[in-house]
């Protein structure tokens, strides 16, 4: 498992808290218009440096009473079985943790929540369970994606948020997501950016309307305690 990076200072990341942000490299989809080319692309991994585990702990550790959350992010941090090592120790220091995941390994979700090691959990939903391979460049067992779904649910805080691509969603995708997901605490609706990609062809692409995201985001707000645009 290697540490791509580290925000020292996040206000936005993690709901209500002053957190830090932990990247962990390596992921299990290839979605063309990921922003984090540096950690899910091999070659770009490679080349990074990243940071030693003595190194963040040492940072968390003299940030005991300044921080109060750690959010754990990749590239999809539950690809690695170390993952649960890492959080029990941060857990340890007295933080509470936020994973943010695709959703592709509700296993260690499951052994995470079983052993209170999550106090927020955040899903990505790519596209409508059948259409991810189209979204994603990979195939998803949609049997996976639900039982996913179900164990988020189950926890106390969490969030659902899909990231809207021109090309790849129209609006029937997201109303579909919608009721998959329904009823639910959170669900946020992510325009698109181009400003960094892992397929170049996507930097030509134009973030949708906001218009667009508003209608949408009138006809599946009921289904949630909040609905909101980023």
């Amino acid at each position: 498992m290697k540490i791509g990076g580290l925000q020292k200072l996040s206000l936005i990341d993690y709901p209500g808290k002053p957190a830090c942000t932990v990247f962990l490299s390596g992921c299990n989809l290839k979605c063309g218009w990921c922003h984090s080319p540096q950690l899910v692309v091999d070659e770009k991994i490679e080349s990074s440096p990243g940071i030693k585990r003595d190194q963040l702990f040492d940072f968390l550790k003299k940030r005991v009473n300044v921080l109060d959350g750690v959010v754990i992010c990749g590239g999809e941090p539950t690809i690695h079985d170390q993952l649960f090592e890492l959080i029990k120790e941060i857990k340890d220091l007295g933080y509470a943790v936020k994973l943010d995941t695709n959703g592709t390994n509700p296993e260690m979700i499951k052994r995470l929540s079983d052993a209170d090691l999550l106090d927020y959990v955040a899903m990505d939903l790519k596209a409508p369970l059948e259409k991810y391979k189209k979204a994603t460049g990979v195939s998803v067992s949609s049997s996976v994606l639900r039982k996913s779904i179900a164990l988020i649910k189950d926890l106390q805080d969490y969030e659902f948020r899909t990231t809207i691509i021109p090309g790849i969603h129209e609006k029937r995708d997201i109303i579909d997501i919608a009721h998959e997901i329904r009823p639910a605490k959170r669900y946020y609706l992510q325009n698109f950016r181009n400003k960094r990609t892992v397929d170049d062809s996507f930097k030509d692409k134009k973030a949708f309307d906001k218009k667009f995201l508003k209608k949408i985001k009138g006809e599946i707000e009921d289904f949630f305690e909040i609905c909101e645009i980023r």
